[in-house]
């Protein structure tokens, strides 16, 4: 705590409000401050603990030791929590419709208590897939300084010599539901996918999260890949609770470091990395939350360019474990800005810029085989691709590493409910070459826009990952693979083309020309259209209910506060 400048920003009133202010002191007198601490900053510390998810029921220990950080540099800290929900348990279940509308509920819950207690600075810790852009809108929201810690991977499973994760239990319902593994193996799958702590372990959602806010400067060099149960991470979190209290002796803000030129350097690390399709979902909202104007345009401009380096899971074999040990996200940074990949004059929460700390970090370990030479790569350039057509006119998000098929015809077999889709291909009815299309899930007609691992799993696990196209206004786990497109806008509820296609249309996917359409002349869609009515919204009350009649396009992010001025 320097004498020269006063680090309260917003808590003085309480702590300097002279005696109309004594009620103020007099409650936080109760939950431990002294004379000496109205001196000091007042630091949240933002927990998403919970007990409901292995990717954060350590997170706990991880507050207390970000306290302990704040305090030592000088702020008087005081951790709060906010919630999260599971998303690998809540999959396939009428649960999902609540995960995407947590996020909102997380940057709500967190920007209010921000603002409520009038803290000057904050740290934020998140686990699970929707914790990591929750945090951030809050970040973005309530601009007073502040750090996103990720509390950390899951180690891999192991059986028989092979390491698994969730993804490798949604497969094997596939797999036994077309008889390749007995009821034993499943159960074996079951009981060693997860072995303990911290967050699904391939390039998911959560671990592509976690790198994109490393690579915008908004986390600690290094932070995203430590695993969660690591000496590594316990100091990563001091290292925060010092690091934001840095942040306000330097007057540094979310504004400095969230900038247009920090957004591309997420989206260039997420491509290089083959992340999650989710990413451009939650990096548009986090940049809605900051006022940086981020368009589909933006990814497919750097979709071009980047190249895929990363052989990790889903589509490849690494886990981010073995990513951490190759050199992690910060190695990968480094050799992404040797070579002109990244905008090194990016500011960070280091008080240093993304350059000066990559000349301090280690490079990518001598013959790792995780990250591939640039001029090798798996693709040469990225697989996150955005596909326009009469399906889709404002967009749709494919993830194409891996894939042998990149281009399909077939006739649609239409459903719009995920259950009745997934009843018809666990009893055969849908066949190579099909086009199998679930509507009306989108942010507003599922309501949540529920992701559908289960389902894209259950046909990689049957054999048909390549060879059917799965269509949806809806989401995919960032476990997905195969050929699958998500994101359809605009989406079924609000009258989006994807309403009025029917069975038997044929339905072109070509993730090369970009394009997904249907073969339905424009005067036939006019006839569909005047006789389309929209269905009644699915849930009259509750968040949900509050959600469909707030939630923008996913082509917009799928916020809730997108409002005309």
């Amino acid at each position: 705590m320097t004498q020269e400048k006063d680090l309260r920003i917003k808590s003085k009133v309480i702590s300097e409000g002279g005696a109309n202010r004594v009620p103020n002191r007099a409650m936080l007198r109760a939950v431990g401050f002294s004379d000496e601490d109205f001196k000091k900053p007042m630091v949240g510390v933002a927990s998403t603990w919970s007990e409901v998810t292995p990717c954060n029921v350590h997170i706990d220990e991880l507050a207390r030791r970000t306290k302990k950080g704040a305090s030592d540099a000088g702020g008087k800290p005081m951790i709060f929590n906010t919630i999260t929900i599971a998303d690998g348990i809540s999959m396939g279940t009428e649960g999902m419709r609540f995960s995407l509308p947590s996020r909102e509920v997380i940057a709500d819950s967190i920007e209010t208590v921000v603002g409520g207690e009038s803290l000057d600075a904050f740290v934020a810790i998140g686990g699970c897939d929707k914790n990591m852009p929750g945090c951030m809108i809050a970040i973005g929201r309530t601009q007073v300084p502040a750090v996103f810690v990720y509390g950390g991977t899951i180690a891999p499973g192991r059986l028989d010599g092979k390491n698994l994760d969730i993804v490798s239990a949604f497969e094997g319902v596939g797999q036994h539901n077309a008889g390749k593994i007995d009821d034993e193996e499943l159960h074996k799958i079951e009981c060693h996918s997860c072995p303990g702590a911290g967050s699904c372990g391939g390039m998911y959602t959560a671990n592509t999260m976690a790198s994109a806010i490393e690579a915008m400067g908004m986390s600690l060099p290094g932070s995203s890949s430590n695993p969660a149960i690591s000496e590594a991470k316990k100091k990563d979190c001091e290292e925060a609770g010092v690091a934001v209290v840095n942040l306000l002796k330097l007057g540094i803000y979310p504004k400095d470091i969230m900038t247009k030129e920090a957004f591309e350097n997420a989206i260039t690390v997420v491509m290089a990395l083959g992340g999650s399709t989710n990413a451009i979902l939650h990096l548009m909202a986090m940049a809605h939350s900051i006022d940086v104007d981020l368009q589909l345009e933006d990814f497919e401009r750097l979709q071009k360019k980047v190249p895929h380096i990363a052989d990790l899971r889903p589509s490849g074999q690494y886990v981010m474990q073995d990513l951490h040990e190759a050199g992690g996200v910060q190695a990968v940074m480094k050799l992404l800005h040797e070579n002109g990949f990244l905008h090194g004059d990016c500011m960070t929460v280091t008080g240093k810029t993304i350059a000066e700390n990559l000349a301090e970090a280690p490079s990518l370990q001598e013959g790792q085989k995780v990250i591939t030479a640039l001029d090798a790569p798996k693709r040469k350039d990225g697989p996150l691709v955005i596909l326009r057509g009469n399906l889709a006119e404002e967009g749709a998000v494919a993830k194409v590493s891996g894939l042998k098929v990149t281009k399909l015809t077939g006739p649609a077999k239409v459903f719009d409910t995920e259950e009745e889709a997934t009843q018809a291909v666990l009893n055969d009815e849908i066949k190579a070459g099909d086009v199998l299309v679930i509507r009306y899930e989108g942010p507003r007609g599922g309501p949540g826009m529920p992701e559908m691992l289960s389902l894209s799993a259950i046909l990689v696990g049957k054999g048909l990952g390549e060879n059917v196209a799965l269509l949806t206004d809806g989401r995919f786990s960032g476990g997905t693979h195969g050929l699958v497109i998500g994101h359809i806008a605009p989406e079924a509820q609000v009258g989006g083309n994807i309403a009025l296609l029917q069975d038997n249309d044929l339905v072109t996917v070509d993730s090369e020309k970009q394009e997904i359409s249907m073969d339905v002349s424009d005067e036939e869609l006019a006839k569909r259209r005047a006789a389309w009515t929209a269905p009644p919204l699915k849930v009259k009350r509750g968040i949900l209910a509050k959600y469909s009649r707030t939630v923008s396009s996913s082509a917009k992010g799928a916020v809730t506060d997108l409002f005309e001025d």
